[in-house]
């Protein structure tokens, strides 16, 4: 190891998730005589000296695209080291803006839906922002208690109707056959309702039934050596901590719950991280994180301020008239 070795460079970087009516994103490539040249990447750039992340955003926008960004919203945080530098990168939804993007700097561009984004030469620090695009922001974990099943699909199927687009199915009362059998019932469910569901189970049994990815909760991520499906379906897991969040990377989950943020009415008087801890947790990975924990869809917002991604929650999306915010 050279010890005089100069530190890598560390580049500030903003980039832009832009939709169309059809729900396709924005990428543009790299033109010749910039480094990784060819690759694809969501549109942006670095961030100039005492220049704000979304100052620069909008700046980028309008010199690389010339459109007019009216309304933005934080998406996620990360850094990633290439061989010669480090890139920190901050990512925004672009939700309302004026003109149609169209290429001011002769760059090539096109209009992808997310799930064909794996498809294309990206580059590698914009990964996190593929994953993210096929997580909806607000996660419902379903209720431990559901030996009623009958009830129990029907109200799944009123949460789906008012807007619920993402299900971990988690029942650890249930013996493994009625697990099975009722995971059925909540997967037929939801691809009706065109949401996606993980289960909160053994990775081949969310495999073999359908399910479009596992969740692991804390014992089956400390058994995990390595990503227990393939990329295809979605790996989600449960952290509390900084060791179990270190211990995601032997699984490369596509998102991590994280929490308890807040006291919650089934564990009163339990640990909780706040707000702060949270934040450390979240900036510790790339990945995705949902904060969970006495949270509902209001908590939205504070969540990606502390650099989540998402909320998880329970009670506020099951028992409450709550739906989801898509935007």
């Amino acid at each position: 190891m050279n010890r005089d070795a100069a530190p890598p460079q560390t580049i500030a970087v903003v980039a832009a998730v832009l939709k169309d009516a059809a729900g396709r994103v924005l990428i543009t490539q790299r033109p010749p005589g910039k480094p990784m040249a060819g690759y694809w990447e969501f549109p942006g750039g670095k961030i100039e000296s005492c220049e704000l992340p979304r100052a620069a955003l909008v700046r980028e926008l309008k010199e690389e695209l010339g459109i007019d960004v009216q309304k933005v919203r934080p998406l996620l945080q990360h850094c990633h080291d290439y061989p010669d530098r480090r890139v920190m990168l901050d990512v925004w939804r672009v939700t309302r803006h004026n003109g149609m993007p169209h290429p001011r700097e002769g760059q090539a561009f096109a209009w992808i839906r997310p799930d064909e984004l794996a498809e294309w030469q990206l580059l590698p620090a914009d990964a996190p922002i593929i994953a993210a695009l096929r997580l909806p922001p607000l996660m419902l974990v379903t209720p431990a208690a559901a030996r009623d099943a009958e009830a129990f699909l029907k109200t799944l199927e009123r949460r789906l109707a008012r807007g619920v687009e993402f299900v971990q199915f988690r029942a650890p009362a249930l013996a493994a056959k009625q697990y099975s059998e009722l995971a059925r019932g909540v997967i037929d469910i939801c691809r009706t309702a065109g949401a996606r569901v993980v289960l909160n189970a053994e990775p081949e049994l969310a495999e073999k039934l359908g399910a479009d990815g596992v969740h692991l909760n804390a014992a089956r991520l400390r058994r995990c050596t390595d990503r227990p499906l393939p990329r295809s379906l979605l790996v989600g897991a449960s952290c509390h901590d900084a060791a179990e969040m270190a211990a995601t990377e032997r699984c490369r989950p596509d998102y991590i719950v994280a929490g308890a943020v807040l006291q919650t009415v089934s564990h009163p008087g339990g640990r909780v991280l706040g707000w702060e801890g949270f934040s450390r947790l979240a900036a510790s990975t790339a990945v995705p994180v949902y904060a969970i924990g006495g949270l509902g869809p209001q908590h939205l917002e504070s969540a990606r301020r502390h650099g989540g991604y998402g909320v998880a929650a329970m009670r506020a999306l099951w028992t409450k008239n709550q739906g989801s915010d898509s935007s």
